[in-house]
């Protein structure tokens, strides 16, 4: 018994939709009449983008004519071929194709590609060589006081007298790569590049790879390529978020660490290489272990050094220094000359508990940068909303200021921030000024800003020293 033919349609349509290979098929005149979910992902597009155009009006191709139409202008069949080229949107796309024509009694009737994506590769590999040499950190970089961190730091001095592999562990947002830097430059490898990737963000499946280099051949669209250790030959290798990887290529690496050598992937020799290898976590390594996410031999070659960054809420005497800091390094790039802070947004910060470490309060003092205009010092309406809501944050502010706004604020809700900082504001304004008896000048003083700065003010809120009698 013969298929119906509507069904058989249906069966080719599902075939077609659900393999995982971009397929792209145009009729005698370049116009697409079939495109499948595959490349639908690899090329950013929707199917009404591209289903019934020509291909020259969807697609921009960077340096030869697409395979596609080159298939219908010489009825060849192409293989393996590389075509960059750019969407609609104009993002950059990379596939591996294979073209071919369709032909009906010797006359070409369309064409089929058959389409791999290797954008990600492509971008992996050109951002990762663009990483080579750019460690700037030093040691006079890392800020802090602390004996615990005063510790850390003198261990790291003495790490860069030799070329034994480093093993830094510490909580997000700690500083480590900083460390790891500071160690490079600090080292007779100062003069060699210094290369670092980001385990977590590699796709299991490209990591051999992008640490190991290719083969030309090795699989579809290989070329001959340095990987991360050869491009760190001579220098550093940081492998940030070790325990990421998985435990096959950690086998590998602990190879490559400890005879030195590395096998391209396709390649039939050992390249020898020269590379301090810095390896880094966010977990205590015992609980890594424990849970396979490392393996023991990688982390005993790994730990010959270890180094434990302390988190900040154990660093307390570091915390207003950083704040320092941080407020010149803002001032120098938003062009602003903010002087420090208030007691109440010292006494907050030491208090806080820093689930972010030294990155949140990085974040927390650009974001209070910008909610200034021309006061000198930030004070607690300063905070980014998320801090201020805070119910010791509130508390003080209401104790501090007597302003019901921010202490009464209900859960879930509020006014958008920048109503409330114009609210707030005015409000300090006006009740500063009542205080000062109308006296401008003192009210600037007790302001903390210039009396220009306050008749700006008066002027924007429309307020009248004498409204206040």
């Amino acid at each position: 018994m013969l298929m119906d033919l509507e069904l058989l349609q249906l069966i080719f349509q599902r075939i077609i939709n659900e393999i995982d290979i971009g397929l792209h098929i145009v009729d005698e005149n370049g116009t697409s009449v079939v495109y499948n979910n595959k490349m639908k992902q690899i090329e950013g597009m929707d199917v009404e983008d591209v289903l019934g155009k020509n291909l020259l009006d969807v697609f921009t191709f960077a340096e030869h004519d697409s395979t596609l139409l080159q298939a219908l202008q010489y009825g060849k069949t192409i293989k393996n071929v590389k075509q960059t080229y750019f969407n609609n949107k104009g993002q950059e796309i990379t596939t591996v194709n294979h073209t071919f024509p369709i032909l009906k009694n010797g006359n070409i009737k369309g064409a089929i590609e058959i389409a791999k994506d290797v954008t990600k590769l492509e971008r992996l590999i050109r951002d990762n060589m663009n990483k080579t040499e750019n460690a700037k950190y030093t040691f006079d970089s890392l800020i802090g006081d602390s004996p615990a961190f005063r510790e850390v730091c003198e261990h790291a001095k003495r790490a860069t007298r030799t070329s034994s592999s480093i093993l830094i562990v510490g909580d997000t947002g700690t500083g480590k790569e900083l460390f790891a830097q500071s160690i490079h430059n600090g080292s007779q490898r100062s003069t060699g590049p210094f290369v670092s990737q980001n385990c977590a963000a590699l796709p299991e499946s490209l990591v051999e790879g992008l640490l190991f280099g290719t083969t030309k051949g090795a699989f579809t669209g290989a070329v001959d390529r340095p990987g991360l250790f050869e491009q760190a030959n001579g220098g550093t290798l940081l492998l940030d978020e070790i325990n990421s990887l998985d435990l096959n290529l950690q086998a590998k690496l602990l190879r490559a660490i400890q005879e030195k050598t590395i096998r391209r992937i396709g390649a039939s020799k050992d390249t020898p290489i020269d590379v301090r290898i810095i390896a880094t976590m966010n977990e205590d390594p015992v609980d890594a272990i424990s849970a396979q996410r490392l393996r023991k031999d990688l982390y005993y070659r790994l730990s010959v050094v270890t180094l434990f960054i302390p988190p900040l809420k154990d660093r307390k005497e570091d915390i207003l220094p950083l704040a320092l800091h941080f407020i010149d390094k803002y001032n120098a790039l938003f062009q602003m000359e903010v002087k420090g802070m208030e007691d109440e947004v010292s006494e907050f910060l030491l208090s806080y508990d820093w689930p972010g470490n030294v990155r949140e309060l990085e974040h927390l003092i650009e974001g209070a940068l910008n909610m200034m205009s021309y006061e000198e010092t930030i004070d607690l309406t300063h905070l980014p909303f998320q801090y201020r809501t805070k119910s010791q944050t509130k508390d003080r502010l209401q104790k501090h200021y007597g302003y019901e706004f921010f202490a009464t604020l209900p859960s879930g809700s509020a006014p958008p921030l920048k109503e409330q900082i114009e609210n707030a504001e005015k409000y300090f304004i006006q009740k500063t000024i009542k205080k000062c008896d109308n006296n401008i000048s003192k009210a600037a003083k007790t302001l903390g800003i210039s009396r220009q700065s306050l008749q700006y003010r008066l002027k924007k809120w429309g307020i009248r020293p004498d409204q206040e009698r």
